[in-house]
């Protein structure tokens, strides 16, 4: 078995905000990487529908999980990210997602 990635993927979308008990902050990816995803999930995810992945956005790495939501998926901005990366509530972000094997 392959030691490489089993997506990656490269995109540009909108910081955006789910308001909760507490603000979130999310960046939603197109809708075109949905099946590409989910193929790649049935070996990455580790339940719940929840897969990990490492995203780059400009020079700021980091790893976090995305989330399923209406059909498609989220990729969470942990505050320290956001200020890391200086991006803020509707800014257009150039993302890098990578999903790797367990």
């Amino acid at each position: 078995m392959s030691n490489g990635p089993l997506l990656e993927i490269t995109f540009e979308a909108e910081v955006i905000q789910w308001r909760g008990p507490a603000p979130f902050f999310f960046v939603t990816i197109p809708k075109r990487y949905t099946s590409a995803i989910k193929r790649a999930a049935r070996i990455a995810s580790y339940g719940w529908g929840v897969v990990p992945v490492t995203v780059e956005i400009g020079a700021v790495g980091f790893t976090t999980s995305l989330f399923p939501r209406d059909g498609g998926y989220l990729v969470p901005l942990k505050n320290a990210v956001r200020e890391e990366a200086a991006v803020v509530l509707g800014d257009m972000v150039r993302m890098a997602v990578t999903i790797a094997a367990r």
